[in-house]
Order: C-alpha cells, then sequence, then structure tokens
C-alpha cells in the first residue's frame, strides 16, 4: 500500500508499504537459501522484506506489465535471487517447475498504484477510461457495462460487490447506456451516485459497483481458488502459504480452502469409515490477523485486511476441483456474447 519503506533492501526505497508486512514475513518463516514466491508482486514490498534474509530467493508473478516493468531495479539489485514473471498467479506451479518451494503469498485485490494511475480505469477518485483490466487483455468493464444484460449485471453487482440496490444500479445502467456509451469511471460513478444515497460517513456510493465489476472482468476470485490450488503442488512439505485478502468473499475462499484442506473427515458408527486423502495443510491461524491501529492509522487501505497462514504437510497435493469455492455466476464470455 502506499508510503515509503526506509528499511527497503537494494534496489531503492519501496515504491509501497505492504500491509501487514512483518507478520507475513514472520509466518512465511523466511530462511536463507529459502525459495519463495510472491504470487502478487505489485509495488514489491514482501519481496523486499524476503530479500532482506541473505541468500533467500524470490519468484515474484504479477499479471500486470506495469509492476513486472517496475521492477527491474529491484531486480538488478538482487543479483540473481529474484525472478519476475508476467502472468496469473493460477499458473504459479508450472512456474516454480520442480523446485522447492518454501513459502508462497499473495496479496489479493488491487495495487495502489493501480488505483492512483487515472488511465488504469480503477477508482471513481479519477476520471478515466472505465478499463480495470490488471492484464490489460481481454474485455474491459466498458465492455461489460455495453453488453451485459441487465439480470446479468445485477447479479455480479449483487454478489460480487454485496450491494443491496445491485438490481435498480443495473436498471439505471441500462437506461443509460441506451442513449450514449458508458466510458468512463466518472460517468458510471455518476449513475450509482443517483441511485445510491449513502448516510453521512459511509462509503462512496460507487464504491460496491466498482469493486464487482473489476472482480468479475478479472476473474479475481476464480484466480485467486486456482492460485491456493497451485500453491499446494509448488510448496514442499513444510513449506508456508500465506494470504492478505481485503474483501469478504476473497477471505471466505481463503477459509474454505484451507480448512477443507486440513481436515479428514471421520467415519462414525453409523457411516462406514470411507477413503479419504491425508491433510495437505495445517492451520496456523485459527483466526485471522489484522492491521492493529497504528498501521491503520498510517494506511487507511489497510483497515480490512485478513491475514490467513497454513504450512503444507508431507501428503500429496489434491486432485480436486476449486469450483465449490466459486459463487455461482454468468461467465465473461457468456456476457460478451450479450445482452440477455
Amino acid at each position: 500500500m502506499t508510503g515509503s519503506d526506509s528499511n527497503a533492501v537494494a534496489g531503492g526505497l519501496a515504491r509501497h508499504i505492504p500491509v501487514l508486512g512483518r507478520r507475513v514475513t514472520d509466518w512465511l518463516g523466511v530462511r536463507g537459501d529459502g525459495l519463495y514466491i510472491d504470487a502478487t508482486f505489485g509495488g514489491g514490498g514482501y519481496t523486499r522484506a524476503i530479500l532482506q534474509t541473505p541468500s533467500a530467493r524470490v519468484i515474484g508473478i504479477d499479471r500486470d506489465h506495469d509492476a513486472i516493468a517496475g521492477g527491474a531495479a529491484l531486480v538488478e539489485a538482487a543479483r540473481g535471487r529474484l525472478e519476475l514473471v508476467e502472468d496469473r498467479f493460477s499458473n504459479l506451479a508450472a512456474i516454480a517447475g520442480n523446485a522447492a518451494v518454501d513459502g508462497v503469498v499473495f496479496d489479493l485485490g488491487v495495487s495502489s498504484m493501480q488505483l492512483d494511475e487515472a488511465a488504469r480505469g480503477f477508482s471513481f477518485r479519477l476520471d478515466g477510461p472505465l478499463d480495470m483490466r490488471m492484464g490489460r487483455d481481454g474485455p474491459s468493464v466498458a465492455d461489460v457495462v455495453a453488453r451485459a444484460g441487465e439480470r446479468d449485471l445485477a447479479a455480479i453487482i449483487a454478489t460480487l460487490g454485496e450491494e443491496n440496490r445491485a438490481r435498480a444500479i443495473a436498471r439505471a445502467i441500462v437506461r443509460d447506456r441506451d442513449q450514449r456509451p458508458i466510458t468512463t469511471t466518472r460517468a458510471l460513478a455518476e449513475i450509482v451516485a443517483r441511485v445510491v444515497h449513502p448516510r453521512e460517513g459511509a462509503i462512496h456510493p460507487a464504491t460496491r459497483t466498482f469493486q464487482a465489476l473489476r472482480i468479475f472482468v478479472n476473474d479475481e476470485l476464480g484466480e485467486l481458488a486456482c492460485g491456493l490450488a497451485a500453491a499446494e503442488r509448488a510448496l514442499k512439505p513444510s513449506g508456508r502459504l500465506v494470504v492478505v485478502a481485503f474483501h469478504s468473499l476473497e477471505d471466505r475462499i481463503v477459509k474454505a480452502f484451507v480448512a477443507e484442506h486440513s481436515r479428514t473427515p471421520a467415519g462414525s458408527r453409523h457411516r462406514p469409515v470411507v477413503a479419504a486423502p491425508p491433510p495437505t495443510f495445517q492451520v496456523l491461524t485459527r483466526r485471522p490477523e489484522i492491521p492493529d491501529e497504528a498501521e491503520i492509522a498510517a494506511n487507511p487501505r489497510a483497515r480490512s485486511a485478513k491475514l490467513r497462514a497454513a504450512e503444507r504437510t508431507e501428503a500429496p497435493p489434491r486432485d480436486a476441483s476449486v469450483e465449490n469455492l466459486l459463487p455461482r455466476l454468468p461467465s465473461l464470455a457468456a456476457v460478451m456474447r450479450g445482452r440477455s
């Protein structure tokens, strides 16, 4: 998140302070000669912290080309201890290959750098093109707003934004786009603001709608579920998984994944014992860790963060579907085929 880090390692001052940074590295248990995957490189805050341990190595992954390009100086300063890969973190197991990975960290959601760049279209604070694509490939939010049916728009906004006024917002979007294309962040924010009237001191009325459309166009929940499964395959026994989530749906997926993969179903006298896969993780944080008041005061964007950590067991990875972790919504491809 935004700020500077006076304790940054070689490569210059960090462009942001990572949320719960000290606790992330503590839970990772960073050690010399260990290999760690920073699955959401962003501004490189967690990577810098890991590299402060001599001989520790990092593979940083980000689907955002700007984030990878921005890390070039850190790669050079790390002298062979850092590799950056422009890709989705759902592919992290393939990226790691046969390497024994000691830890994987995810810092979910949108980065401060993305929010603060008007041209990326992530924020209603700055007028810009209605884009929000993290990787800049595939349909943008403007494309979704132009083509999605009212029912699908309402489902997306209600489910991924947890917005009570989703139907009214979807109806207003459809009504306005029939008059003129909705192509800027300001235009969409103004449409939502006409429908949602917040109480004094509440969040901006467009917050939940922007969040929902961003999550949808980037398939963030699908990526998360697949990324967790990929981390299970990549981590060696005793390797650590650490996830920092900012959205209730993200945290719910992380909690459900770790819970499911850390227990073995038991039989009973009424049912025979079934053959079940052994646990692949041991939970380390029974309750999520959250920022303290000092961190929130220094960085208000940290206020909703929740950290969960787990340790890999010696059991082989499970070959299980992650679809049960995801909410039921139309696919992006289906939405782009036309209005319904």
